[in-house]
């Protein structure tokens, strides 16, 4: 079998290597009171895009820090309650086209697709931290003093608050509520069914922002990583403060949140993936106490996985 990282054995036993802070329960008890202070508020505009059988929405809500977060939002023209899919995308990129969700909307989901805040769509960061941003999104906050400055604990806050507006809706089953995505969209999928337990099922594909000191031990803080270099060789050339560093992004690494997931859950993980180890993902789905199963691409890295749209679309159908 190929491998750039561990063999299969091990990963499943993998726990991994970056340091969880001490009041990092503390924290997110902090960071969701927060969130919920915030209530379901939102509002929904007709969008200029529709489809036959399908109401489209701009679905807008404030999220925590006064940010103006926005989704994509789709509703079939059917009666009771429904389903609903929840939808992430990559890191930098935006919710995709309207089309793209159609499959899902079509079938009977209601289907809510985020933009995070300060990426390539319509939310909007609105900074606030002292230190280098760079370019990227999970180093800002780590020269802040305060932890609750992490701009990636408000990007996991929002796919939360979206669950719960969602959740909220007259036409959706709180119930039976999934969450997808892959990369940074695999990561949000798994922030929100932690932070949200009530997400019935989720299926995360190759999960960004697990385990960072692992992919700094692997020498692969580049490509999405590449922030983690840029901050030391900036803010830490002679590597004096890495237990510091790697403690502070403990707080928004995922291995530590995954143990409060509910829902079902099933990765999807290519082994010669050298962009989200796959070491680091496991390091999350070890500790999740929920229902689990993989399923493990040997030959591919961090791209498409053939079939895995149609299976996860299945998946999802038994909500």
């Amino acid at each position: 079998m190929p491998i750039v990282d561990m063999p299969l054995q091990e990963l499943l036993t993998y726990q991994g290597v970056n340091p969880k802070p001490k009041d990092f329960d503390a924290y997110w008890t902090r960071a969701l009171d927060a969130m919920h202070a915030l209530g379901t508020a939102h509002e929904r505009v007709p969008a200029a895009f529709q489809a036959p059988g399908v109401t489209c929405y701009d679905l807008w809500f404030t999220g925590v820090g006064g940010a103006r977060v926005y989704a994509k939002l789709l509703i079939p023209d059917r009666p009771g309650k429904l389903p609903a899919v929840l939808r992430f995308h990559g890191y930098t990129g935006d919710s995709g086209s309207w089309t793209g969700h159609l499959a899902y909307a079509q079938s009977g989901f209601v289907v809510a697709a985020l933009d995070s805040r300060g990426q390539g769509g319509k939310s909007e960061d609105v900074g606030g931290v002292k230190g280098n941003t760079h370019r990227g999104q999970i180093i800002r906050g780590l020269d802040d003093p305060n932890p609750d400055k992490l701009l990636t604990r408000d990007l996991f806050l929002d796919t939360a608050q979206l669950a719960r507006i969602v959740m909220d809706f007259p036409e959706v089953d709180e119930n039976r509520v999934g969450a997808t995505g892959g990369s940074q969209g695999g990561a949000l999928t798994l922030a929100c069914a932690a932070l949200e337990p009530r997400v019935k099922k989720l299926a995360p594909v190759f999960p960004f922002m697990c385990d960072y000191r692992r992919v700094w031990d692997m020498d692969l803080d580049v490509a999405a990583y590449a922030e983690l270099r840029e901050h030391f060789r900036r803010s830490d050339p002679q590597h004096k403060r890495v237990d510091e560093i790697f403690t502070k992004l403990g707080y928004i690494d995922l291995q530590h949140l995954a143990n409060r997931i509910k829902g079902e859950t099933v990765l999807y993980c290519g082994l010669m993936d050298d962009i989200c180890p796959p070491s680091t993902q496991f390091a999350a789905y070890n500790k999740i106490n929920a229902p689990k199963s993989y399923e493990i691409w040997p030959d591919f890295g961090h791209e498409g996985l053939p079939g895995s749209d149609d299976m996860i679309y299945s998946f999802m159908l038994g909500l």
